[in-house]
């Protein structure tokens, strides 16, 4: 198979100093692309630190042949996402695909986490590529063949202690399908992923995992083996949209919403529900849920 090259193409990826999205950015930068290699520095929770994670990629980068620039600004207002765009087209004069990748993360009961805490997940997960992919979007439909991809979590389906979290990449999911629809007559095609890797993220977690998963997941699930996945969503020869990918140590699933067949009763009452639920969630045929993808308009 010819190896999938992005020579030419512009190709942001958010949070991308450290971890799993360090290692989209030096994939997709020794396979040709310009990078803007964006991260805040901020600690895994969003507070602020000192450092510049952001410079060391682009110098790690250069320093291996690649291009790359830096950016800093935050995903979470739409001065900081619309900046980031125009480092992109300052830098290099186009935009061809974003990858969504930044995030900030913690684990805690529910109950136990503020409003603002719920407000500050919303904002860098959900609103952050919200407003990264519409700063983007006027350039990724000029390219052609605009490319975005999210970054979504197994957390969607429910795990302890990451309801913020959780129900903040929930909220990215639905984005990924709707934008996917808007994406369509633009030929921009709209995927997630939900990546699993042996990063810092999963330092905060151990606690709350089985006794030896952290350990488990640094040795067998390194952040190179998610990026290749992101890699080809984001390329021009990206056949698929709407999709959400599982990716983890190598393994790559699709994470498929449906319809089960269910039954159909005119005369419903909550008995017959409570009667018939096994019949209801029968899997049996699952259904994908399709995409409503606009039809093409034709003349008259």
């Amino acid at each position: 198979m010819t190896q999938l090259d992005f020579a030419d193409r512009v190709v942001i990826v958010t949070g991308a100093g450290r971890g799993i999205g360090r290692a989209h950015a030096e994939l997709l930068a020794a396979r040709g692309a310009a990078v803007i290699v964006n991260d805040t520095g901020g600690a895994i929770d969003g507070s602020a630190l000192t450092e510049d994670p952001a410079a060391e990629v682009v110098a790690a980068i250069s320093a291996a042949g690649g291009k790359a620039v830096a950016s800093s600004a935050s995903v979470a207002t739409e001065e900081g996402a619309q900046s980031i765009i125009d480092t992109a087209i300052a830098n290099f004069g186009r935009l061809d695909a974003v990858i969504n990748n930044a995030g900030i993360y913690s684990v805690k009961p529910w109950t136990s986490v503020t409003l603002a805490e719920y407000q500050a997940f919303l904002d860098v997960h959900f609103f952050g590529s919200l407003l990264v992919a519409r700063a983007a979007w006027p350039h990724l439909i000029a390219s052609g063949q605009g490319r975005v991809v999210n970054t979504v979590s197994g957390a969607i389906l429910g795990v302890p202690d990451m309801v913020h979290y959780g129900s903040a990449k929930g909220a990215i999911f639905g984005l990924t399908r709707n934008l996917a629809v808007a994406g369509h007559e633009h030929g921009i095609k709209v995927n997630a992923i939900a990546p699993g890797a042996g990063t810092r993220m999963i330092d905060e977690a151990a606690d709350a995992l089985p006794p030896g998963t952290a350990e488990y997941m640094k040795q067998s699930m390194p952040p190179e083996l998610v990026a290749p996945v992101a890699a080809y969503l984001s390329h021009e020869s990206c056949t698929v949209t709407g999709e959400i990918l599982n990716v983890a140590g190598g393994g790559v699933s699709r994470i498929a919403f449906g319809y089960t067949a269910g039954i159909t009763d005119t005369a419903l009452t909550p008995e017959g529900v409570a009667a018939r639920l096994d019949a209801i969630l029968a899997l049996g045929e699952l259904q994908p849920a399709p995409l409503m993808l606009p039809t093409p308009a034709t003349g008259a």
